[in-house]
């Protein structure tokens, strides 16, 4: 209890880190999106057609982004859902730089009706590192 006491700052910054990082792992199973990993997103993409959606802002876009993919910022998703009512059918793949945006896209897209939606985990990061192509 000392320990608790001399460090307070230090429990209470853990303890919210912990309860941030359950947080999100629990709203991803509630909302009903589903997590693809790097590898998991490419057979969606070679076996079932899937849709890249891209949510990052236009810089962002434009250093590098995965082949195929349809650039819509997330600022701008909400207005422009109709541009992707001919893929209701098929599976998206939402991604930004670290998943957290893209995640908030996988939000509205469910909102809207759309069923087979996919966070990319860990964001274009994440492919990077499985040393996955891009393209410019």
């Amino acid at each position: 209890m000392d320990f608790i006491q001399q460090n307070f700052w230090l429990v209470l910054l853990a303890a919210l880190s912990g309860f941030m990082l359950v947080s999100t792992m629990l709203r991803g199973r509630i909302s009903g999106v589903k997590e693809a990993s790097p590898q998991e997103a490419v057979m969606l993409f070679n076996h079932e057609d899937a849709l890249v959606l891209d949510v990052r802002e236009d810089s962002e876009f434009r250093d590098g982004r995965i082949p195929k993919a349809r650039h819509i910022p997330l600022r701008q998703l909400k207005t422009r859902l109709g541009e992707l009512d001919k893929f209701k059918d098929k599976p998206i793949v939402a991604v930004c730089r670290t998943g957290s945006r893209s995640g908030h896209a996988c939000g509205v897209l469910r909102k809207a009706g759309f069923d087979k939606v996919y966070n990319l985990a860990g964001g274009m990061h994440a492919w990077e590192q499985a040393g996955l192509p891009k393209e410019k």
